[in-house]
């Protein structure tokens, strides 16, 4: 067992600003408990309230096999929670006037020019119709653009996916090529009829990217990573900061252990830079993030967006019927609404992945990772393991049962215990 010290702020954190102390030191035990009983490798946590540090937790192994202790530094693949950076990225464009919602992305991209449609989304690949308008820049922010991932579709188009982009992680393709096999594939769904989640966030990264004439990676350091002092994200690391990164571990069932799960490394910068997943990361750099969100655009007087652009981006975009349809097998959208590059709090009652009150912002990453920025208890909360979390092979969903999916079990003894310590809030159980 490991645990270390908090992390060092320079602030008191003993006298934590509007908690109850006995209650936040409850929270570390609980989330051991994961630890000790090897379902989890190790776990951070960090929680500040009107931007004071008021809860912070490295707990466990970065590594097993080697006893590398989690640190408050610890670096991790946060996967989806890219999308939110992304997403940011392409409004400070519209803020630029360089683009707006309702433009056609193949203005900039040809490659999604004229797009196909499959009949049935899975169906044959050759059974299309055409588009019945354009894909636009509103279509990606809100996964409404058609595109799909591999493994949230069905049929045919599932393992073309795979064949023809490869993996959606780690790419040695370029941007051009990637963008180009991405066009040979048909669009599952109409553009703007219904949310599906896939690839449109890492095409609006590109997008980005094409309209600014530099590689996307090029523009978030620029304007996002330098800005927010954010100096431990990217979507590469450098040799000097690899022992940082947490290993990725899952559950085997029948061994009834956790396996380390290997993956390749970039020797170099890539240059397919996915938007929508790609960016390693740490629990302070993403707290800045999402202080800079709570704080409508601006955090430690360095303002990103405008207040009224963050409204925006917080403003639910789904139609009544869109949110009929269920997410990864979860009825998300009857708790949550999603706007440009993050899901909005509606009722917090059983919601699969916020536990803040309404109005509160999210978007988690499939290896566990998990935030959210709750504006009615200026209220930012950062979990962070590395536990890949089986994926149905009919369905898509994230959301598995056993000790496999311990990494969404353990989050709710996070996200209560931070409330339940809270001396004044909504009722959010």
């Amino acid at each position: 067992m490991s645990r270390t010290a908090p992390i060092e702020t320079g602030e008191d954190i003993s006298r934590p600003h509007g908690f109850d102390p006995a209650k936040l030191a409850q929270i570390g035990p609980a989330l051991q408990a994961y630890v000790d009983d090897g379902e989890l490798a190790g776990i951070v946590t960090l929680t500040s309230r009107a931007g004071e540090i008021v809860q912070s937790d490295a707990l466990g192994w970065s590594d097993i096999e080697s006893r590398t202790p989690m640190r408050p530094d610890t670096l991790f693949r946060i996967a989806s929670m890219t999308k939110p950076v992304t997403s940011v990225a392409a409004l400070m464009l519209i803020e630029d006037g360089l683009i707006a919602l309702d433009d056609p992305v193949s203005r900039w991209l040809p490659e999604l020019a004229n797009p196909r449609v499959l009949r049935n989304a899975a169906g044959p690949l050759e059974d299309t119709v055409s588009a019945e308008r354009e894909i636009t820049v509103e279509d990606l922010f809100t996964h409404r653009s058609g595109i799909a991932y591999g493994f949230f579709s069905e049929g045919p188009i599932k393992s073309a996916y795979d064949r023809v982009l490869g993996d959606p992680g780690m790419n040695r393709q370029t941007v051009d090529e990637w963008l180009a096999a991405l066009g040979s594939l048909p669009l599952s769904y109409q553009p703007g009829e219904r949310f599906h989640y896939g690839h449109s966030t890492d095409v609006l990264g590109f997008l980005v990217g094409r309209i600014l004439g530099k590689p996307f990676r090029q523009v978030l350091k620029e304007r996002i990573f330098e800005p927010l002092e954010m100096t431990d994200t990217d979507f590469w690391i450098p040799a000097e900061k690899r022992e940082r990164l947490a290993s990725l571990y899952r559950y085997d069932e029948q061994a009834e252990r956790l396996a380390r799960v290997e993956l390749d490394m970039y020797q170099a910068p890539p240059d397919y830079t996915p938007g929508g997943g790609g960016l390693i990361s740490s629990a302070p750099d993403y707290h800045r993030f999402a202080r800079m969100l709570l704080g409508h655009g601006a955090v430690d007087n360095v303002r990103l967006l405008k207040p009224e652009t963050v409204d925006l981006m917080k403003t639910n975009r789904l139609t009544p019927s869109q949110r009929h349809i269920p997410f990864a097998g979860m009825p998300l959208w009857e708790k949550s609404g999603f706007g440009l590059g993050v899901s909005i709090t509606e009722d917090p009652i059983d919601n699969p992945y916020s536990s803040g009150p309404p109005g509160t912002i999210t978007w988690p990453g499939i290896f566990g990772t998990w935030w959210q920025a709750d504006p009615v208890n200026d209220l930012v909360m950062i979990y962070m393991i590395q536990h890949q979390v089986p994926v149905s092979a009919n369905s898509g969903s994230t959301i598995a049962t056993g000790r496999g999916a311990v990494g969404r079990r353990a989050l709710p003894v996070y996200q209560h215990g931070i409330y339940a310590a809270l001396d004044s809030h909504p009722d959010t159980d």
